[in-house]
């Protein structure tokens, strides 16, 4: 009896083994699906990155080998920080024929004029760039959190002064969690940038212009991980709106699921 209770026991734990081998497995392939995740390439034909200082040197021949379009690069945060790979990245996205675009992240900390003063001072004006970006998040950003109207008006002044001073109308990067409490029903005159890992954007009644889909994706010539993006439109409508500033949101049918 001793010797069969022990074999019954040795059974249960082979099955809860095997069940748990087959759940790490199972758990395994979705996060490799995920870590590999790219939306339908002839919808999405334009594909690109966002970068800053985090990702360190980059190898920007490799990356238009790789098919990237265009790069956001962090140039600004706050109303006196500067990226400290801005130059080089600029320079170096330049060089290598990849369509360039600043962003600035914006702290709900400062004047919303004094932050697009140190943006201002940071980025050139160049006409060929992407008009600028302004990011929207609770993430990284400091603890105050302001009334709304207060939020709106700071934000409304940077994007003025922005705006006036290169020529093309700024576009906003946003989280779901900062649209909701803030953004609802406002700027619907701006493209927006949308964070939305994996699944299509979906804020009612907000057409997007980029949709950022990976904040763990790989690329050739970039160390690491690096957020991934997409533009909605072909490369023709991406260099109309690259160089005018002007984009119609596409109106044919979302597919289902993700991407």
């Amino acid at each position: 009896m001793a010797g069969m209770h022990f074999g019954r026991r040795g059974k249960l734990a082979a099955i809860v083994l095997g069940v748990a081998v087959l759940g790490a497995a199972a758990l395994g392939g979705g996060y490799r699906h995920y870590l590999g995740f790219e939306p339908a390439g002839e919808r999405y034909p334009v594909h690109g990155i966002d970068i800053s200082h985090h990702q360190g040197a980059i190898d920007w021949d490799a990356l238009k080998r790789a098919q990237v379009r265009f790069v956001y690069m962090k140039a600004s945060e706050g109303g006196d920080h500067v990226d400290t790979r801005f130059a080089a990245n600029w320079r170096a996205a330049g060089s290598a024929g990849i369509a360039r675009g600043a962003y600035h992240f914006f702290t709900l900390c400062k004047p919303g004029l004094a932050q697009a003063h140190n943006f201002m001072r940071t980025v050139q004006i160049d006409g060929q760039a992407m008009p600028p970006a302004v990011d929207l998040e609770f993430g990284g950003n400091c603890k105050r959190r302001p009334q709304k109207a207060a939020v709106l008006r700071e934000i409304k002044a940077f994007l003025a002064a922005i705006e006036r001073h290169y020529g093309k109308k700024p576009i906003l990067y946003v989280t779901r969690d900062f649209h909701d409490r803030y953004l609802t029903g406002a700027f619907s005159e701006y493209g927006f940038w949308i964070r939305s890992i994996y699944f299509r954007p979906d804020l009612p009644g907000r057409p997007w212009l980029f949709w950022q889909f990976h904040d763990r994706g790989s690329r050739a010539g970039i160390t690491g991980r690096v957020d991934l993006n997409v533009f909605q439109g072909d490369w023709a409508a991406f260099e109309h709106w690259r160089k005018t500033g002007r984009w119609q949101p596409d109106a044919g049918p979302a597919p289902a699921g993700a991407g």
